[in-house]
């Protein structure tokens, strides 16, 4: 009996080799790796969407999905964060703040587990998800075409840019962490 590939989890796999490959042309100082890091980068991003509704419409939820999926989107937002911040887009203190969000939520989703409660992405980590990319998109176009207005490294656009990613990211992990206050104990015994 032949086995069913589940598509929604190759593309989930793909989308880390596509965060290594991109991180990889980001390192390189040519504009056509830096157009190759764009253009994996919005692959990627569509792949996310894709594969979430394959999951939900044709092969279902898998443990491998769940677990994977969102730590695949970790992956490829933190890869291009780090590039950017190589490049001049992005300061390091902000990836630092983005970075320290990204894995506080994901402990705090490990100790929900423990509970029996799944931490669903709500509209500000949706918000934050979409903000996030949307953002990346703009820096690294910025690394391929600032002559058509889109934010140069070290620009004044790219700062901003960087500041609200930042804000919606503290804000959205902000509102986890108060919603489920009562499982995070300061005084635990471990």
């Amino acid at each position: 009996m032949a086995t069913r590939i589940n598509w929604a989890n190759q593309l989930t796999v793909a989308r880390f080799w596509m965060a290594g490959i991109m991180l990889v042309c980001l390192s390189l100082e040519t504009s056509w790796a830096a157009l190759v890091a764009f253009i994996l980068f919005a692959v990627a991003s569509i792949t996310d969407a894709l594969d979430g509704w394959l999951a939900r419409r044709i092969y279902g939820c898998s443990t491998f999905g769940k677990l994977m999926d969102p730590l695949a989107d970790k992956v490829l937002t933190a890869a291009a964060f780090v590039a950017l911040v190589e490049k001049g887009s992005m300061a390091a203190w902000m990836v630092a703040l983005i970075l320290t969000r990204e894995l506080m939520v994901t402990g705090l989703r490990l100790l929900l587990s423990e509970a029996q409660i799944v931490l669903a992405a709500d509209q500000w980590g949706k918000w934050k998800t979409v903000i996030q990319m949307v953002v990346i998109m703009l820096l690294l176009g910025g690394l391929v075409w600032p002559e058509i207005g889109l934010p140069a490294p070290q620009s004044s656009l790219a700062s901003l840019l960087g500041y609200i990613t930042v804000f919606f990211t503290l804000l959205s992990g902000i509102t986890y962490f108060y919603r489920y206050r009562s499982y995070v104990s300061m005084d635990s015994d471990s």
